[in-house]
């Protein structure tokens, strides 16, 4: 048996879905359900696994043990990008664990059915074809945030030696096909086509072996972290920051994509987070807070007069929305964002100028 290892990336800002989040207050930390942070809800959502540990940085590992207690800590030495990040993180699994089936998943993503057995499907296809998995989402929109995966021919998992440890007796099986290709973030019109043809959302969950990632590492940009001559701090040090997409996947020929069938959603945006709350009968989706990132503050509940399709967030501060229409506002601690809600992924622009300004 395969040890199976969830390994969750906790080391984001969260930029997109400032004012709420901020340097010292990433996104993985807030609770948008009213109970559990993201953090909490993703180490739940990988519960099935034999061991959880969360990849964060030194700020914020403090802040991690309190939201998962029960999670190994693995503080990488400096924000680098998923690249890094995820060699990085297959070194100290391999290294605490050997040889596993390692599962990486996003701490900020919203996740609505049966993700375990997707999950451990996946991971079979990992130890099986000795690639690099990810899982495909069915595209509910042509979206222009998301990146879309091509996958070539489907065929059967016909099943093997793998089986977690806690689930020895899982079926056998499951569908999953080589990747043709990676597709970026699109245009409108580029998704549409995208979507047309069969293409999957790049869900950004996904499983390995350590030994067939920083195989897969070598002749790249990573490669420094391939190389187990180097020491891991040294190794680190000399790789850039750089995406895992754009350093191994878009590389690799040894790629695979599960089809996954639950609802997803990457909390990146305003527009995201609209998605996943309830609406009222004009269409607008309210976030109230308290002061310490909980969601439902029934004091700072926002007030709105003939407003329609908004998105409306804010913690102890009441907010006052009049003849309005597809607008995001949101005002947290002593900080106020307005801007179309089709124009959410230029928050970045104002981080950008925030960070420039070190008032981020």
């Amino acid at each position: 048996m395969v040890t199976t290892v969830a390994c969750v990336l906790a080391g984001g800002t969260g930029t997109r879905l400032y004012p709420a989040s901020r340097r010292d207050r990433p996104k993985q930390f807030l609770a948008l359900d009213g109970e559990r942070s993201l953090l909490r809800e993703t180490v739940d959502r990988v519960a099935f696994a034999d061991e959880t540990v969360v990849l964060t940085g030194s700020e914020h590992a403090d802040a991690v043990r309190e939201h998962a207690p029960d999670a190994a800590v693995f503080v990488e030495p400096e924000a680098k990008d998923t690249g890094p990040a995820l060699a990085y993180a297959a070194r100290r699994a391999r290294e605490a664990f050997g040889e596993c089936a390692l599962l990486c998943v996003p701490a900020d993503h919203h996740v609505d059915g049966e993700f375990a057995a997707v999950a451990r499907h996946a991971t079979a296809v990992a130890v099986e074809t000795d690639g690099l998995v990810t899982m495909g989402v069915e595209p509910t929109r042509p979206a222009t945030g998301y990146g879309y995966v091509e996958p070539g021919e489907f065929r059967e998992r016909a099943g093997g030696e793998y089986a977690a440890a806690d689930a020895p007796d899982e079926p056998a099986g499951g569908e999953y096909a080589p990747v043709a290709a990676f597709r970026e973030k699109p245009d409108r019109e580029t998704a549409e086509q995208l979507v047309d043809l069969g293409c999957l959302w790049n869900a950004g969950v996904f499983a390995w072996t350590p030994t067939a990632f920083l195989r897969e590492c070598e002749g790249t940009p990573l490669e420094p972290l391939a190389d187990d001559a180097l020491d891991l701090e040294s190794a680190f040090d000399a790789a850039p920051a750089v995406s895992v997409d754009y350093a191994v996947l878009e590389r690799t020929d040894d790629a695979y994509v599960v089809p996954a069938d639950f609802a997803w959603d990457d909390l990146g945006s305003w527009d995201a987070i609209a998605r996943i709350l309830d609406t009222d009968d004009a269409g607008n989706a309210v976030l109230a807070t308290g002061s310490d990132g909980d969601a439902g503050g029934p004091a700072s509940a926002p007030t709105l007069v003939d407003t329609t399709n908004s998105v409306v967030a804010t913690d102890d501060t009441h907010v006052a929305v009049v003849d309005c229409e597809g607008v995001v506002v949101a005002a947290f601690d002593d900080r106020v964002l307005v801007l179309p809600r089709e124009s959410s992924q230029r928050v970045r622009d104002v981080v950008s100028d925030l960070r420039d300004r070190d008032l981020f």
